[in-house]
């Protein structure tokens, strides 16, 4: 019974983990970018986060994401809230998936979406076909469940149980919300639930606290994906808890006339009993979206109260790129992606130091703030590459046209400097994993040439900002040094493997991080030289 049960609770995740990969696959990256441009308002936040959910089948894969959006800057929190409210409404799409009860083919699914992805190179066709075989695995797994739960109707303990949270929904709540805490899933508890309703081993008023219980539960993927994140990722994290608290207290103290609306609904519109619980699941936390939605200012002022202090979250959306200036003064366009380009080199410049801290500290928050910085780094990218190609349909003089260029380059130059520090990283990671230590030398070695990187690049970007021609000459023989110390470095290190002194590993790691700042000093010499060959 419980190699049953728990063998069928494996698949059911792993069906919902690929399904929902290979639906994310289909929809293509879009995911950051609807939540990202369609949450202007509660209202839009709330379909977004519906929309979300539904194509990755995961609420809690839903409110990570927001985390990580809020952490990055590119989410206020009062738009996080609204998101968090749909991705709870999104999440009741499987129980209702569920309740159609189709789990005698689930095999032949299985088989449908194994061909789709094995005998297929189209990659379109093996995302639907990743799709199709998690669906197939998630009812092959809730029928190995089911299985496995048929013997608890012969244990009094069980029969005890139920009766128990009949009779306490509190026990019923406390029991939901630990178990979906350990499984960190509520799809997986609230698709149990549906199956010990189906066969009749709990009934409706002991079910529907274990229901509130398990939308607590899952508030816990959204708690640990904050730990050691910014205070407005925090805050997002707790108005998760918040939400679904609220939303169960208020379930709890009407729990006879729901369960009276809820009995009747399945009477009327002859509802089988799995899809009588997907009803309620999706009836509860529309409801609490309904009621909760008019108060976001007030849960914003809740969790700010609650978890003080300032945010240092930079705003990493594009704050200067107008597209009203293309069209009236290509010139001013220009001005405006040059500023736009020299946040985007900050962000930069950061991140190059946030590595340094990894490397030297080993502490993950640093690691995530590099990453966080790449991605700012890569959005800034995309939007002024798209700025920068609208102005160029403009006419625009011999000084501007040259100007153009030299922007282009620059914003190419700092997307590559990006993404050299997250290879670093990554390095760093790779040595933290294996175990690989690197001596003190090695370590001093490195630190040195961090500090000559990060200022070379702090002055390519202040030779573009002020157009100082003797800032930028700098840099060049700045960039001599850092291609200078780079082959004395290797030269060391070499010297160090041959002695026995470090491991061949830890060469590996040496040398490219070495050569991953070398490649930095090269683009930031790129950023002067453009400087340099500018007329203006």
């Amino acid at each position: 019974m419980i190699f049953e049960f728990i063998g069928g609770l494996g698949i059911f995740l792993f069906g919902i983990k690929y399904m929902g990969d290979g639906l994310q696959k289909a929809a293509g990256d879009k995911l950051r970018d609807i939540l990202d441009k369609f949450t202007t308002n509660p209202i839009m936040g709330v379909l977004a986060g519906i929309i979300v959910t539904v194509l990755i089948q995961s609420s809690s894969g839903t409110t990570v994401i927001t985390v990580g959006l809020v952490s990055a800057g590119f989410m206020t929190l009062r738009q996080a809230i609204g998101v968090i409210m749909g991705a709870n409404i999104g999440t009741t799409v499987t129980a209702f998936i569920i309740g159609i009860k189709i789990s005698n083919y689930a095999l032949p699914i299985i088989a449908i979406g194994s061909i789709m992805l094995f005998f297929f190179k189209n990659k379109k066709i093996n995302n639907i076909g990743q799709v199709v075989f998690g669906f197939g695995a998630l009812f092959y797994g809730l029928k190995l469940m089911g299985s496995g739960m048929k013997p608890l109707r012969s244990l009094e303990a069980f029969s005890d149980l139920t009766i128990g949270m009949s009779e306490h929904p509190l026990l019923g709540v406390v029991i939901g919300t630990v178990f979906t805490v350990i499984v960190q899933s509520s799809s997986a508890t609230i698709g149990i639930l549906q199956e010990l309703f189906g066969q009749g081993l709990i009934d409706l008023k002991g079910a529907l606290p274990v229901l509130f219980g398990d939308n607590i539960g899952t508030t816990i993927t959204a708690v640990l994906a904050s730990i050691g994140a910014s205070v407005a990722a925090r805050r997002a994290a707790l108005t998760h808890v918040i939400f679904n608290i609220i939303g169960a207290t208020l379930f709890l103290l009407i729990l006879a006339p729901f369960t009276s609306l809820i009995a009747s609904m399945q009477e009327n519109l002859q509802l089988n009993p799995e899809m009588t619980i997907a009803f309620a699941h999706g009836t509860f936390n529309i409801t609490n979206t309904l009621i909760q939605l008019p108060f976001i200012g007030a849960l914003a002022f809740i969790v700010t109260k609650l978890i003080p202090g300032e945010d240092s979250i930079v705003e990493y959306k594009a704050k200067h790129l107008d597209p009203i200036f293309i069209e009236q003064s290509p010139s001013i366009a220009l001005g405006q992606s040059k500023e736009e380009i020299l946040r985007m080199g900050k962000f930069a410049s950061k991140g190059l130091e946030e590595t340094n801290l990894y490397l030297q500290t080993h502490h993950k928050k640093h690691a995530e703030m590099a990453f966080q910085l790449e991605d700012a780094i890569n959005n800034l990218d995309r939007k002024i590459t798209d700025y920068l190609i609208a102005i160029s349909r403009s006419e625009m003089s011999q000084s501007d046209s040259e100007e153009h260029s030299m922007l282009i380059d620059t914003v190419r130059d700092i997307e590559r400097i990006g993404d050299h520090f997250e290879n670093i990283v990554e390095l760093v990671d790779f040595q933290l994993s294996n175990k690989v230590k690197l001596t003190d030398q090695a370590r001093k070695d490195l630190d040195e040439m961090f500090s000559l990187t990060v200022e070379t690049v702090s002055n390519a970007l202040e030779s573009l900002d002020q157009k100082d021609h003797d800032l930028a000459s700098g840099v060049v023989k700045s960039e001599e040094k850092i291609d200078k110390l780079e082959r004395t470095l290797r030269k060391n290190h070499i010297l160090r493997m041959n002695e026995g002194i470090c491991s061949g590993q830890a060469g590996i790691v040496f040398v490219d991080i070495v050569s991953n700042l070398e490649r930095i000093g090269d683009h930031s010499v790129n950023i002067a030289e453009a400087v340099l060959g500018y007329r203006k």
